[in-house]
């Protein structure tokens, strides 16, 4: 990162890269293909359990 120094409540150089970043893979049309058919088949493969509690686990409320 170019701006090492704290910025409060968010760090906005992160943002920033990670929505350019983001906006560039979703121009990519043959890259998303590839990354929807690769979770088609996590989702319907030996990794569904896993993902399934991993699902469940990001949805259940934090503890503190």
């Amino acid at each position: 990162m170019a701006n090492e120094k704290l910025q409060g409540e968010g760090n906005y150089d992160a943002a920033r890269e990670y929505n350019e970043k983001t906006a560039e893979f979703a121009k990519d049309h043959e890259k998303v293909e590839q990354a929807a058919q690769d979770a088609k088949k996590a989702v319907d493969g030996p990794e569904a359990d896993a993902l399934e509690k991993a699902e469940k686990e990001g949805e259940a409320p934090a503890r503190h």
